[in-house]
């Protein structure tokens, strides 16, 4: 008899949410509304637990700065003679760092 897959962890569909509009090239402006609906979401929850929220949040802004990271790190790499490539890892970098920004934000506030 074939499991139900598990749903995955709030934390973790966040960030597939959240890479799914990268993917797309969503502006940076829209990725942190996203972050912002996702923490107004958690906080909204019937379950919801404040300090969990909180955990959620921060788990959250960590699993994004590895991204800004590595999103830095890649802008590195491009090659310049590839403006395309450039723009493309400039935007995702962008991207990364407002929801970074965003996911502050919101664990301040929470």
């Amino acid at each position: 008899m074939a499991r139900k897959p598990a749903r995955p962890r709030p934390v973790d569909a966040a960030i597939i949410r959240l890479m799914a509009l990268v993917a797309k090239g969503v502006a940076p402006h829209r990725m942190a509304r996203e972050v912002e609906i996702i923490a107004a979401e958690w906080a909204a929850a019937p379950e919801a637990d404040p300090s969990e929220v909180r955990d959620r949040l921060d788990q959250l802004r960590e699993m994004i700065a590895t991204g800004v990271a590595d999103a830095e790190e890649q802008v590195s790499d491009v090659d310049s003679s590839e403006p395309a490539a450039v723009k493309q890892a400039a935007a995702t970098l962008a991207a990364l760092r407002a929801t970074q920004d965003a996911a502050t934000r919101a664990l301040e506030a929470a």
